[in-house]
């Protein structure tokens, strides 16, 4: 039952005078690449775009990681497959594929496609790749519990995995399922410095800071309309509206809702997104070990308090962990084994989040007020993602804010909900181990697409919601931010795309 009770308010927005001087301190120097750039470019009438992104790197851009997203938002790296809006596999890369065995998929290799550093696309290539990413430790979490292996035939390349997977097309448009040239891969890293396929070549990285791309002449879909991209990491979600305001940047990602009315209307763009804000919940120790503490804790959050509050009503209430991006989430059951809330008598729990996306410190906030109105005592620890992503993983808090994308892999819940709540998932914050849990996870991933796979699907997020491992709080939409001047961004619901070739500045 929800709290009745409002939270204090939380200020959300410094003054329009204070953010300016903050915003000056924050910015300076930020920006100088690309904003010499493109008053270089300025004179030929062919500018460089200027990209503010929220998160800088975390592991070197390695493919093979969450980095992976920003190479395929660059258009600088390139898989076997892309999705359509309907999340429908279509040729990249691979030119046609089709099932050859009840294990076994083929994908005959595009001719004529270079990598940056000048060598031939080839189905050894892609094979070296794929077999990267199958053999890391972690695995990308697209492969969560897939045995895969390629083999290079020709022209084409031969993917098996190790029991019958309907989703391999879908699996290879992954970001993180990148194909790059063999001198991105140096022993157990990979570099993708000048070594993709894209519209984008990526020439420099400068740490955590920033990046420089410039125009792929020799690109397979055609030149790219923009000359290069100058990319800057501004975590600080202040600043990012501020650079946008001031022209600092062209294109800013992720502008946070308190930042959203600073803004000129016409600059910015509000995306229904299939990410949802969650609450998990550790079930291997601590007081969330007991169900029934979990319970308690699902009926002390007030979801529409945070859409109301924290989110300025942009932001829908959550039923379950899969939000209306998926209409047919709405067949959804629900909860069906719901274990009785006990009391919590000041019970002591840590909640984590982080710093990145600015809305998660004040929702941490909000609950910490609702839960300890039930009866806990409620603690908080906020940091930058980079530095408590390790600690989260290892179960070191009693429970985690996370947003999390749920279909941003292959475009299909199941792999999301794997990673996250199997008991072998790479992503399992919970530290979930369920056996009814795994047992329908298995069944989703075995599924051939269609309407048998969403019921499926649905049954396993039954299963999760019945354990309280995590309460699902509410479904996000992004908002992102352009110049008057941009034309032709992409608004990627899937946070796959951002510049591609069509992106210019006029």
């Amino acid at each position: 039952m929800p709290s009745e009770e409002s939270p204090v308010p939380v200020p959300k927005v410094l003054p329009v005078a204070a953010i300016a001087v903050a915003s000056s301190l924050l910015l300076t120097g930020c920006f100088a690449s690309g904003a010499t750039g493109a008053a270089d470019s300025a004179v030929s009438g062919d500018k460089r775009i200027r990209v503010a992104m929220m998160q800088p790197p975390r592991s070197a851009l390695s493919p093979l990681s969450d980095d992976a997203f920003k190479l395929s938002r660059w258009s600088t790296a390139e898989t076997l497959v892309k999705l359509d809006a309907e999340g429908n596999a279509r040729p990249a890369l691979a030119e046609k594929w089709r099932r050859t065995t009840r294990l076994s998929w083929e994908f005959t290799i595009r001719n004529g496609v270079r990598f940056h550093d000048g060598t031939p696309l080839t189905a050894a290539a892609v094979a070296r790749s794929l077999t990267a990413a199958a053999t890391a430790s972690p695995k990308p979490r697209i492969l969560d519990g897939v045995g895969l292996t390629v083999e290079a035939r020709g022209d084409t390349v031969t993917v098996s995995t190790a029991e019958a997977d309907p989703l391999v097309p879908e699996r290879m448009s992954s970001p993180q399922l990148s194909v790059l040239a063999a001198k991105a891969y140096r022993g157990k890293t990979v570099n993708p410095v000048g070594a993709g396929t894209g519209a984008f070549v990526l020439t420099k990285v400068n740490g955590t800071s920033s990046a420089t791309l410039d125009r792929n002449e020799h690109y397979w879909g055609g030149a790219a309309k923009a000359p290069g991209i100058d990319v800057t990491f501004v975590p600080d979600s202040t600043a990012r509206a501020a650079a946008l305001r001031s022209g600092e940047a062209d294109i800013v990602e992720s502008v946070p809702v308190s930042q959203a009315s600073l803004l000129d209307e016409k600059q910015i763009t509000e995306v229904p997104m299939p990410r949802t804000n969650t609450l998990y919940l550790n079930t291997s120790k601590g007081a969330f070990k007991d169900a029934s503490l979990r319970a308690a804790a699902r009926r002390a959050v007030d979801a529409q308090v945070l859409v109301d509050g924290v989110y300025e009503g942009r932001a829908d209430v959550a039923e379950g962990l899969l939000g209306p991006a998926l209409p047919w989430a709405k067949e959804r059951k629900g909860r069906t084994a719901a274990t009785a809330p006990g009391k919590p008598d000041g019970a002591s729990i840590t909640i984590g989040t982080f710093t990145d996306r600015a809305e998660l410190p004040e929702v941490a906030a909000t609950l910490q007020q609702q839960l300890q109105k039930a009866g806990f005592e409620v603690k908080l620890e906020v940091r930058e993602y980079a530095n408590i992503e390790t600690d989260a993983l290892a179960g070191t808090f009693d429970a985690f804010v996370l947003s999390r994308a749920t279909v941003l892999d292959s475009g299909d819940p199941a792999a999301y909900l794997y990673s996250d709540f199997a008991s072998d998932g790479s992503f399992n914050i919970a530290q979930l181990s369920d056996p009814a849990v795994d047992k329908a996870l298995r069944k989703a991933a075995g599924t051939p697409s269609g309407d048998a796979r969403r019921a499926a699907v649905l049954a396993a997020e039954t299963a999760v919601l019945n354990t309280d491992a995590a309460i699902p709080m509410l479904h996000e939409r992004v908002i992102q931010g352009d110049a008057a001047h941009v034309v032709d961004s992409a608004k990627d619901p899937r946070e796959r795309e951002l510049v591609t070739v069509d992106t210019h500045i006029k």
